[in-house]
């Protein structure tokens, strides 16, 4: 992910920051809970495509900020 493109990019949910998960190839969204995936290096920023975070997952990302 070109850190110029995440830089401008924002939660369409909370309008917040993202972060990248390269293993996962997904932008993550601390405020929403919400994994947004990236497919075929294009990020799918629809709600309705994201999928939901796990606790687990959620207090990994924010430690990650």
């Amino acid at each position: 992910m070109d850190k110029r493109l995440l830089d401008i990019l924002a939660c369409p949910v909370t309008k917040g920051p993202l972060l990248f998960d390269a293993q996962n190839n997904e932008l993550i969204s601390c405020a929403a809970a919400l994994a947004y995936p990236i497919r075929d290096d294009i990020p799918v920023m629809l709600e309705e495509e994201a999928r939901p975070l796990s606790d687990t997952e959620l207090e990994h990302w924010r430690k990650q900020k």
